[in-house]
Parts: C-alpha cells; structure tokens; sequence
C-alpha cells in the first residue's frame, strides 16, 4: 500500500522535529518544509532574528531532516507574510487595536499558503508541531481538541481554521507532553532537544512594537492627551501605536493611584485611563466568527471561553446576535477585554469556535 504523503512545516524547533520524527515511525511518507517568511533579504539580519523563521532555523531544521533521513525543502512565502500578518498587525495598531499576529500566521500562512502548495506537491496532509489535536466528531465535522498537556496547550491560536483545513491536519505532538517530546529527541539524538521554545513575536524580536510599526509603515503616530471616562484630560501619551487596553506601566502618569488603559480612541487620538474596576466587564462582542464543532449557534449555549492566551479562561453563556457576531456574558467580570484579540469558545475538551473582540459592551 502506498505510504500517506505529509508535508511537517518544520520550524527547526524540538515540537516540529519531533512531529517529522512521530509520523514517518506511524509510516507517512514525511516532507520537511520550513517557510521561509522573513523580510530582510540581509543575511546577518536574518541571523540575528532567528526565532521561527530566521536563518538558524533554517539550519537546525535542514540538520533534523538529514538526520530522520527525510526529504527537506525551503519554499518562500515572504508575500504571503507580509500581507496576512505583518500588514494586518500594523494596521490594527493604527485603529487602536490589539492584533494577533500568530493567529493569522496558523489561518492564513501555515494553514493556507502551506496546504495549497503541499497539494501541489502531491501531499495528502500538513503536519505542525503544535500542542493541540484535531479529531472528527460523531457529526462529521473536525474540532481541535485540547491537548494532553495544559501547560503548552495552543488550541487557542488554532480557533479559526477550516473543515477543509482541519481534515488534512495532524498534529501529533498534542498526545504528549512537553518533558515527553524533550525525552524523544533526547532519545533519538536530535540536536535540538533542549532548544529553548521561541518566544514573543517572531518578525520583531525585541519586542519594541511601536518603533517596528514606525519603522515599516508610513504613519505619523502623534501624541495625544490621556483622558478619563468622562473627558478629563489627565496627561500626554506619545501616541496610540505604545499602548493596550489593561496596561498599567509605562503610562508616565502620576494621579496618586493606579490606573489602566481603557480605551483607544483612534478618531480623536485619546487614551483613556480608569480604575481597575473600570476595566472589569462581563460582555465580550466578538465579529469574523468561525465555529468549528457545530456548523452554527442555534441557540444560547453556556461554554468555557478564552479573552486572550495567557488567560486561564471563564464561564460565559454565548449567543449569535448577528450574521457574522456573538455576545458573550460572562458569570463574574472579566478584566481588559480587548478589541483585536480573540475570544476562544470551549466546549468541554473541544474548541467550538471563536471570533475577533470588537467591544466589552
């Protein structure tokens, strides 16, 4: 019988070398591919940026590949990119929200781009390194399922992938966890083994986003004044690119108390700043929906729900309260809800969709 063809999008890292390492021992015919999605044509600059798409990984990557003695190629999707990610973080900055860039990264270049020229190819499936497992439920239909491991679980940047996109999916890392994968490598010999996991996001390495945005964007980001919910103005900020709502440092404002940013207002170039208390909401609305377990919301359904990655997540009852939007109330007020991130429906172990926040009202 002919052996299934996957192509494993491999980002030189432990999770990926080990997902090659996985299926070519479950009998796959295994392509190692790594996107090469960086900007700069400069070498050195390359080098220097490394993370998931730099020259190292390149390197580390090609170096696993010899070693499972698989096939290896690099393909280009720098277009891709720029168009999907770093074009849409920009922008969201500059209207006063808060991107997720590796969410658009997953549905939009690794998923997207990545399957269609793997189809090309000949592949039958894509492969990722991801900490998450997609199965078919009894209706049909294909759902990411949280993984065996709550510590690495990154179910929640997969929210928004495709039923075409999910049914030539596998992920076979998310059965294990991460001390496992480690042992595997160890195991096998893999020099990545005890590579440290890349971290923030990978196109700006310090971590200085405004300065990428004024450096990669046309813009004039001009101060404007900090204000309070009922207008008082209370300071300068340096512009609206520096800040996110539920941030407290860095604000420069001295009003003999904490506050947190609440609100940006890009038509008027305010900040508004508030209380704690004030950034507590309990409704979350939330537009560009996909639903994964179900094919729509046809009622009022109590789930366990997301705001952001790192949140450890609530109990919310969502509704659709239009073609493309959802409502989500929460049991106990949630704090910084913020427009751009995602808020991520669970249903039990299963993600049952999600969508992009607009407003905390």
């Amino acid at each position: 019988m002919e052996k299934k063809k996957v192509v494993v999008g491999m980002s030189g890292g432990v999770d990926s070398s080990v997902a090659a390492w996985l299926l070519k021992n479950q009998g796959y015919d295994v392509i190692g591919v790594t996107m090469q999605i960086w900007q700069d044509e400069e070498e050195a600059a390359m080098e220097e940026h490394g993370g998931c798409c730099g020259l190292s990984a390149v390197d580390d990557a090609r170096r696993v590949a010899a070693a499972l003695d698989i096939p290896y190629y690099v393909m280009n999707f720098k277009k891709e990119f720029k168009e999907n990610v770093i074009d849409y973080f920009i922008d969201d900055y500059l209207h006063g929200r808060t991107p997720n860039p590796c969410i658009a990264c997953n549905r939009y270049v690794k998923w997207e781009s990545l399957l269609k020229r793997s189809l090309d190819i000949g592949a039958e499936y894509i492969a990722t390194g991801h900490y998450a497992r997609v199965e078919k439920l009894s209706n049909g239909r294909y759902a990411i399922r949280n993984s065996a491991t709550a510590a690495k679980d990154q179910t929640y940047a997969l929210y928004n992938l495709t039923q075409d996109q999910l049914s030539k999916t596998l992920m076979p890392v998310g059965e294990y966890t991460k001390d496992q994968i480690r042992a595997m490598a160890d195991e096998i010999g893999l020099l990545v083994a005890h590579k440290p996991d890349s971290q923030d996001i990978c196109f700006v390495s310090d971590g200085d986003y405004a300065s990428y945005i004024e450096e990669n964007s046309d813009a004039k980001i001009t101060p404007g004044n900090f204000v309070l919910s009922d207008g008082t103005v209370v300071g300068k900020h340096k512009g609206i690119i520096h800040y996110t709502v539920g941030q407290r440092k860095g604000l420069g404002l001295s009003l003999g108390h904490p506050v947190f940013v609440l609100e940006i207002r890009p038509e008027t170039n305010e900040v508004v700043v508030g209380s704690n208390e004030e950034s507590m909401s309990r409704y979350v609305r939330a537009d560009q929906v996909n639903f994964m377990t179900v094919e729509d919301l046809t009622e009022p359904k109590r789930v366990w729900a997301k705001i952001r990655y790192n949140h450890r997540g609530a109990w919310c009852t969502v509704e659709k309260t239009g073609e493309d939007e959802i409502l989500c109330t929460f049991e106990e007020p949630q704090r910084a809800i913020t427009p751009g991130q995602a808020v991520v429906l669970y249903d039990g172990e299963y993600v049952l969709g999600g969508g992009t926040i607009i407003a905390d009202k």
